[in-house]
């Protein structure tokens, strides 16, 4: 019998986070939770540590510390607060494999500590990649540390290569529900509301990427993401509007057969597919039935409406740190607009603006990444007003 798998999740309370203990609570024989770390919901953090009794949590926001580390006292599991302390605990070396399910660019740091440490990488935090692609899977090269992905459409696309990594890729086919407001033009866009936006008709996810995928900017950062991941050029990532999320990818070759992923729009199918590579563990997920799809239907993406995909595709052509000031900015124009300080439209206007005004890099390193980080919010918050 195999030994078990230590995991290590980062941003347990979200929702790729709360999805991936249930894979885990599924397969006790398969995985066991080293680690479990939160940004500020203490209290579903104790909540899971009580339940799943991991050697260490870490909640990021210092605040909570004293309220954590009294609830689990009586447990005798380690708790850690603050950001340096997030990126100290994925180099434990009980840690066999790092879940990074942060949001945003809070996952680049913790990610890059656990690749120098030598943990497998399952990657949910596309921004990592976004942000610092060269950098990451440089040094994942380097470290010898495999980065197996989350997301649904890398997942597909890292399935359908299993027993083909030794042949070339023609290019890949990211698939886009096209989100809730798929169809409509800019004018019937200007007033929509934070509530409509997060109307996902199709998957559950958290706030940031639900927007994200209402904008197509979800779909922009997976072109980066993919990239990246499977070492393509831009012109070899393509995008196709499929509304019933049921297709998840396509990888087609040099000889023109395409292959595709199916299935439900689960992600902990995904996450499994992950934690348990190389083996494809058993599941009770609800099974694909194709007389309940009699038609399953693609449409090009509407990139002068939702511009957010096409900024992508720019930021992605040039390089250098432009995919950086792309993310920051973003990060800034959703937060505001779940405040309800921004509109829909202006999102995309403000993240153009940023990507025009900011300096451009050609080859950054770590530290020009943060300062353009760090520049590019205050800018994108400046514009704003």
């Amino acid at each position: 019998m195999n030994s078990k798998k230590h995991i290590a999740i980062l941003g347990s309370t979200g929702s790729i986070g709360t999805q991936a203990l249930e894979v885990i609570q599924s397969h006790p024989e398969q995985f066991e939770v080293e680690l479990l770390t939160a940004q500020n919901n203490a209290d579903l953090l104790i909540e899971q540590a009580t339940k799943f009794k991991p050697n260490a949590v870490v909640i990021a926001n210092e605040d909570h510390y004293m309220k954590v580390k009294m609830a689990l006292l009586p447990l005798n599991i380690k708790v850690f607060a603050g950001e340096n302390a997030l990126a100290s605990a994925v180099q434990m070396d009980t840690i066999d494999l790092v879940l990074t399910a942060l949001v945003g660019y809070s996952g680049l740091k913790p990610t890059m500590k656990a690749i120098e440490a030598g943990k497998t990488i399952a990657l949910a935090n596309k921004e990592t990649l976004v942000v610092a692609g060269d950098l990451i899977t440089t040094l994942a090269r380097e470290k010898d540390v495999n980065i197996l992905p989350v997301d649904s459409e890398h997942s597909a696309i890292f399935q359908c290569l299993v027993g083909e990594f030794h042949n070339r890729i023609e290019k890949i086919i990211l698939t886009a529900s096209g989100g809730p407001f798929r169809g409509k033009k800019r004018e019937a866009l200007a007033h929509v509301t934070k509530a409509e936006a997060l109307k996902h008709p199709n998957w559950t996810m958290g706030a940031k990427v639900t927007i994200d995928s209402a904008t197509l900017m979800n779909k922009g950062l997976e072109v980066i993401e993919a990239k990246w991941l499977f070492g393509l050029r831009p012109d070899q990532v393509d995008v196709v509007v499929h509304p019933q999320s049921i297709i998840h990818s396509l990888v087609q070759f040099e000889d023109s057969s395409i292959k595709a992923q199916l299935g439900l729009p689960d992600m902990r199918l995904p996450i499994q597919f992950a934690l348990g590579y190389p083996q494809r563990l058993a599941s009770t997920f609800p099974r694909f039935d194709f007389a309940a799809y009699p038609a399953l239907t693609f449409e090009p993406p509407d990139t002068e409406t939702f511009r957010n995909l096409a900024l992508a595709f720019q930021a992605l052509g040039k390089g250098g740190n432009m995919p950086c000031v792309l993310n920051a900015a973003n990060e800034v124009v959703v937060e505001q607009f779940l405040k309800d300080r921004l509109g829909f439209l202006q999102m995309s206007e403000v993240v153009e603006q940023c990507m025009n005004k900011m300096s451009y890099v050609a080859k950054p390193s770590l530290d020009d990444y943060v300062q353009t980080d760090q520049e590019t919010r205050i800018r994108a918050a400046e514009l704003i007003g």
